[in-house]
């Protein structure tokens, strides 16, 4: 089976409403569907990669060519999980985790976007918080970092509701203009303060641990 070279594809992380796990490939052809149909305001750029600025058909392929881009480029010591989020049964979006050397530094990053038509519902607060409990109780991160543009005050809102702190500000060009991105940093501590959802995790054994160049699970 895949899995028994990819154990990451075993995967998943279920909230009250919401399930996480990596796609099949009709499920990310489903996804790929979702960003056609739009992921923002046209009128505000939420991304650093302005990947959503093209055609509809283009967007979707891009999100199909990352997906698999991303697992492509694995290592141990440098990894992404890009998980697609299921809800009521159907791909909604993309919540994303990272670590760069996590073994020794213990920080993970994080990244999402969810089809407009699934905006405001809540889901972003709660993908977010499921892949918070991943990191924090699941593989034992002590960090998690995001960042978002000024402006965009749903990323911030979700960032704030869980319990992340302001990081300082940094300065990038997107589209040929100056872009103040507001960075955020969320510690187990203030983590453990503002947990919002129960959640959890299946599939986090030994050879997913060794994938990401970990030792034994701290909760399966």
């Amino acid at each position: 089976m895949l899995t028994d070279h990819l154990p990451v594809l075993k995967l998943r992380i279920r909230t009250e409403r919401l399930e996480l796990r990596l796609p099949n490939p009709e499920e990310l052809a489903a996804l790929a569907d979702v960003a056609a149909d739009g992921v923002h305001d046209p009128g505000f750029m939420p991304f650093l990669f302005p990947w959503t600025d093209t055609t509809p058909a283009k967007r979707a392929r891009s999100v199909a060519l990352w997906h698999h881009r991303v697992i492509g480029r694995w290592e141990t010591d440098m990894w992404t999980i890009p998980f697609t989020v299921f809800f009521e049964g159907n791909p909604v979006g993309i919540q994303e985790i990272d670590g760069k050397k996590f073994a020794i530094n213990r920080e993970v990053g994080t990244g999402s976007w969810i089809g407009l038509a699934h905006h405001g519902k809540g889901i972003g607060t709660e993908m977010r918080a499921a892949v918070l409990h991943f990191a924090f109780a699941g593989i034992g991160a002590d960090w998690a970092i995001s960042a978002s543009f000024d402006g965009n005050e749903a990323s911030q809102g979700v960032s704030r509701k869980l319990g992340y702190r302001a990081d300082g500000i940094e300065f990038h060009v997107v589209q040929g203009e100056r872009r103040l991105d507001r960075r955020w940093r969320l510690s187990r501590e203030d983590w453990e303060a503002n947990r919002r959802h129960e959640v959890e995790i299946d599939g986090l054994d030994a050879d997913v641990l060794e994938m990401m160049g970990l030792g034994p699970a701290v909760e399966e």
